[in-house]
């Protein structure tokens, strides 16, 4: 019996050993006729997790202010003095990129009355001028300059800067972390952190970013990333004709991330849509000939392919509504003469992305009515559950409602 995806460490740099421990994986995936032996039973998740009001607001307090989460690409702040504007989290978060090139972010708060410095959504300047009373900030956060300072008593600027918000890069992707106190970025990543380097992301281009609102709670979508086991369904004329979910291999990380890949019906398969566009040299066998998905908990999710990388983040909104953003970044782009299969491709992807869109609203409605009780998961379903887990973690045992409290079973399958 083989448990290798779960069990066994990996080196997480899919050298030639790891792939065929991987490839072994998904056959095994393939022939079995039930669960591996000794997989744990899963409690169901508690209907409350996605509509008790208490909850989400625990959720939001002690889990989304306290991850790192994507922001933007570097080249949508591409030179010095460049900021854009990030809501998503919740506060309003300036990334700018400095004098020197580097990223720094803020909150987006003057730190004389709490008036905002900027009220667009990108923009390029030397620094930042409040709007409301004219205070002064260079792109470093340090105040600079007062009105009227005469007035003011024993005013000291050195105390008075930006309030900063941590700003780390994943090779071109930019992530912010409101928690002052988080482990640094790659080594919160853990094995993932090797892996990713295959895909050249200090390199690759922004192509598009595209957003959409839909009507449920975001872990009703976010779920839905994180699973094959609704292909049959939602996917039958698009994804589910060349991906063989039955052969899906799961890996868990520490803190929640996780890595899916399931491979194509047929070997030899490769996307028509992508033929001839420019290669990441650099991608290793299992993520070019397979369908690799990672998933950066809690809301960041990462399905590579070697001529482009979608990357799609999940954002509450309201208890009851949320916000999917959808980029892609890609070799060679170039934005005044992109590759002449990039509109088809793009259209393709939405197509997908909409066929999973589509029933959100009806599932919210479905939530809300008293007959949903739980979710109870299944082996397929494992990295839900685990998210769920690690929420629980986040939140802190002694917060969390022991009615709607999940039961770790997983630690045992998680690869460290």
């Amino acid at each position: 019996m083989l448990m290798c995806a779960d069990r066994n460490g990996d080196s997480g740099t899919m050298d030639a050993a790891q792939a065929e421990l991987l490839k072994q994986a998904m056959a095994y995936e393939t022939a079995r006729k039930a669960p591996p032996e000794g997989f744990p039973a899963f409690s169901d998740i508690p209907a409350g997790r996605y509509v008790d009001s208490d909850f989400l607001a625990l959720e939001r307090e002690l889990m989304w202010k306290r991850a790192w989460l994507y922001a933007c690409h570097a080249d949508q702040i591409p030179e010095p003095g460049s900021w854009m504007l990030v809501r998503s989290t919740g506060s309003p978060i300036l990334v700018v990129r400095d004098l020197q090139g580097g990223f720094r972010a803020f909150y987006n708060t003057c730190q004389h009355r709490g008036a905002p410095l900027v009220k667009e959504d990108s923009g390029q300047s030397r620094g930042f001028i409040c709007g409301y009373h004219g205070w002064s900030y260079t792109l470093e956060g340090r105040l600079t300059a007062v009105r009227d300072r005469r007035d003011f008593v024993d005013l000291d600027f050195a105390c008075r800067s930006l309030k900063a918000v941590r700003c780390e890069t994943i090779g071109n992707l930019i992530f912010i972390n409101e928690d002052a106190e988080a482990q640094p970025l790659m080594a919160h990543l853990g094995p993932m952190a090797d892996e990713l380097g295959q895909y050249a992301l200090d390199q690759l281009r922004f192509v598009e970013s595209r957003s959409y609102d839909v009507p449920c709670n975001v872990k009703v979508l976010l779920d839905a990333f994180l699973e094959v086991y609704h292909l049959k369904s939602i996917h039958v004329d698009t994804v589910d004709r060349f991906l063989d979910h039955k052969g899906m291999t799961i890996t868990l990380w520490p803190k929640g991330h996780s890595r899916m890949i399931t491979p194509n019906r047929r070997p030899d398969w490769t996307d028509p849509g992508t033929r001839g566009m420019p290669k990441i040299e650099t991608v290793t066998e299992i993520p070019r000939d397979n369908n690799v998905s990672y998933h950066i908990f809690p809301n960041f999710v990462m399905p590579p392919s070697d001529s482009g990388i979608p990357l799609l983040q999940f954002w509450p909104v309201a208890d009851n509504r949320c916000r999917v953003v959808s980029t892609w970044i890609a070799p060679d782009y170039d934005p005044a003469d992109p590759h002449p299969r990039w509109e088809q491709r793009t259209a393709n992807w939405e197509r997908i992305l909409y066929e999973d869109l589509q029933f959100a609203p009806q599932i919210q409605e479905s939530i809300e009515s008293p007959g949903f009780r739980g979710m109870p998961l299944n082996y397929q379903e494992r990295r839900i559950y685990h998210w769920h887990e690690e929420l629980d973690r986040r939140i802190g045992a002694n917060r969390v409602p022991p009615a709607l409290a999940v039961k770790p079973v997983l630690d045992p399958w998680v690869v460290r």
